[in-house]
């Protein structure tokens, strides 16, 4: 796993070096009542010399002519790892949720899942709670997304394996 440990990053983000920067590519996924689809996926992870990454996740609409079109998915947070390698993230989603994830870095592999869950009254997806997984696989940034709505137990949502397009500042 070669990378550059970007300028200026603050010691407690050691951790998290290897995902400062962008990634983009396909994201699949699935679910019960809208099949599988595919998406457009990038992912932000940058840094300001603070003890946290700040985030930004966007999935986008592809034709069948593999276009990007509009975003369909956005959420963005600010993710704080602490010195016993856990990991704590705070997201919030312009659908009406917010999201406080806790797990672990171990090496390569991050796991999280759903603390706490809060949704406005127009929420426009009732979910619930959720798992993922990310890691550095040659190179490339894969993740997987574990959703559980009102309707629906926990089960895989979305996928990905992404390459590193540029790297943050």
């Amino acid at each position: 796993m070669a990378f550059e440990i970007p300028e200026g990053l603050n010691p407690q983000l050691m951790a998290l070096a290897w995902m400062v920067g962008r990634w983009e590519g396909t994201c699949k996924g699935q679910w019960p009542d809208q099949g599988e689809f595919e998406y457009a996926a990038q992912l932000d992870f940058s840094h300001n010399g603070g003890p946290y990454l700040y985030y930004v996740g966007q999935l986008f609409e592809v034709d069948d002519r593999g276009n990007v079109g509009a975003t369909t998915f956005m959420e963005s947070g600010f993710w704080r790892p602490q010195a016993d390698a856990s990991l704590e993230i705070v997201m919030a989603h312009p659908a009406g949720i917010a999201e406080v994830w806790i797990g672990s870095i171990q090496g390569a592999k991050i796991e999280v899942r759903t603390d706490a869950v809060a949704r406005t009254d127009t929420s426009t997806i009732a979910y619930t709670g959720g798992h993922r997984l990310y890691g550095n696989v040659e190179s490339d940034l894969l993740f997987t997304f574990d959703r559980a709505t009102t309707d629906h137990e926990l089960q895989n949502y979305l996928y990905a394996r992404l390459k590193r397009v540029e790297r943050a500042a």
